[in-house]
């Protein structure tokens, strides 16, 4: 039996987008610089909270502190002058909350959720963290070993190898250059490296605490001023320094003896949040390769064949933006398939968006970004995320605004300055003895061995 066929003309076509809510905000700032803000949601009995500390690297450290704070994101929950490791766990659990630790090149992130009546034991435990944590021997030789054993793992990972070897290509020096920590100098670090990087680095000075949920903002103010009183330490905030200039570069190809795939992975400069062309690049990288129905994914993958996945996006760091584009292909097509991805680039700019690729793009986009903040933990996460940049909530609607002004020529626009493939870099990791020779028909390569560990 054939299936049946779906008549189109039952399908009711998409509504217009619904304009983005700018959330009820409360902020304030503590004595002692740590910035508050509170969006009341009832509803849902949960309260999700992001304390986000400034903790970028200078030029001169990037390594060292890239290293201890791989170390310190795990060790920092192991123990405070007043309860160890399990004890901090129940206390957290018996709210709901599970507190977890991460890090990138800009900050220190903590993130927990909890029910409404635990607010104030969770601050109370998140606040002894912040000024007494321990950083004890055992438990951190354990995090040290653990860290270890899954940075030897990543690197031994393609798309690892990819990531890092184009953040070392575009960025140097720079502490963004610094993607994975130096395995040798994760085994260096000391319980009383943590310690001073801890009583140096995580500052309430420039540090924003969200919460979000079934609050009373009043009540929840304070709840944290009462709790994180005592987190007084002098300083001000360390933020990465401006990413220099990329100099011109061929492409570079990471020889990985025997491998059956290429990695692709192409990156340059990007508008920031405040940016005027940011609405216009975002959906040129959607049209382009920023979802299912992009150019990209129509040629290699879906006409041709040649990868899964391949995509494209905007990544945003407080000291620089980033457009990048991502494909991980048959080794026998490698060439073809870089030739293809620079041919969509520079289509972009060549060939002007049709009315129907703008129209999906942007519905596309503006949905995402309705899903992103729906829930407590995506709008916390988001607000984190804008605070720490030096926005306010009002940026969700005035960049949803933004996105459904954009034209044709803006995309156009767009495309030309910051999609030519001349301003990327491009770096493929795959086997030099079968790629090379396809690659140079496209221009210059630079062959390497993947990056070589640093040494303490």
């Amino acid at each position: 039996m054939s299936a049946p066929v779906l008549d189109m003309s039952l399908v009711p076509p998409l509504g217009e987008p619904r304009p983005a809510l700018v959330p009820e905000v409360h902020e304030s700032t503590l004595p002692n610089g740590l910035r508050l803000v509170v969006v009341p949601r009832p509803g849902v009995p949960l309260v999700e909270l992001r304390l986000r500390v400034p903790f970028a690297a200078t030029a001169r450290t990037a390594a060292a502190h890239t290293a201890r704070a791989s170390v310190l994101t795990g060790a920092v929950l192991m123990g405070t002058a007043a309860h160890d490791q399990l004890e901090i766990a129940q206390l957290l659990q018996a709210h709901g909350g599970e507190m977890s630790v991460s890090d990138d090149a800009d900050r220190l992130l903590f993130s927990t959720t909890m029910l409404p009546t635990g607010l104030g034991p969770v601050l109370g435990v998140l606040a002894e963290l912040l000024t007494s944590a321990t950083y004890p021997g055992g438990q951190v030789q354990a995090e040290r070993d653990r860290v270890v054993e899954r940075i030897e793992i990543a690197r031994s990972q393609p798309r690892t190898i990819a990531g890092t070897a184009l953040a070392t290509r575009r960025y140097g020096a720079h502490p963004y250059g610094q993607q994975l920590p130096s395995a040798a100098l994760v085994a260096g670090v000391t319980p009383a490296a943590l310690r001073k990087l801890h009583r140096e680095r995580v500052r309430p000075a420039g540090s924003t605490l969200v919460l979000v949920g079934d609050v009373d903002p009043a009540a929840a103010a304070d709840l944290v001023g009462s709790a994180l009183a005592g987190w007084a330490t002098e300083g001000t905030a360390v933020t990465a320094p401006p990413v220099p200039p990329t100099p011109e570069q061929p492409l570079q190809l990471v020889h990985r003896p025997g491998a059956v795939q290429s990695n692709l992975r192409l990156g340059g400069r990007a508008p920031g949040r405040t940016d005027p062309q940011l609405p216009a690049l975002r959906l040129a990288s959607m049209v382009f390769g920023g979802y299912f129905s992009s150019r990209l994914v129509e040629n290699i993958r879906e006409r041709r064949g040649y990868t899964y996945s391949p995509r494209s996006g905007v990544e945003h760091l407080l000291a620089g933006s980033t457009f990048t584009v991502e494909a991980d292909v048959a080794t026998g097509v490698t060439g073809p398939a870089l030739m293809e991805t620079v041919y969509e680039l520079s289509r972009m700019a060549l060939t002007p968006v049709t009315e129907a690729e703008l129209d999906s793009a942007r519905r596309y986009l503006l949905g995402t970004m309705a899903l992103g903040t729906a829930t407590h933990g995506g709008l916390a996460s988001t607000l984190s995320a804008l605070f720490g940049a030096g926005l306010s909530a009002e940026w969700l609607a005035e960049h949803q605004q933004a996105l459904l002004t954009v034209g044709i020529e803006e995309v156009t626009e767009a495309s030309r300055r910051w999609l030519a493939p001349a301003a990327l870099t491009a770096v493929v990791v795959g086997d030099a003895d079968q790629v090379a020779d396809q690659l140079r028909v496209l221009g210059p390569v630079e062959v390497s061995a993947p990056a070589a560990e640093a040494r303490p």
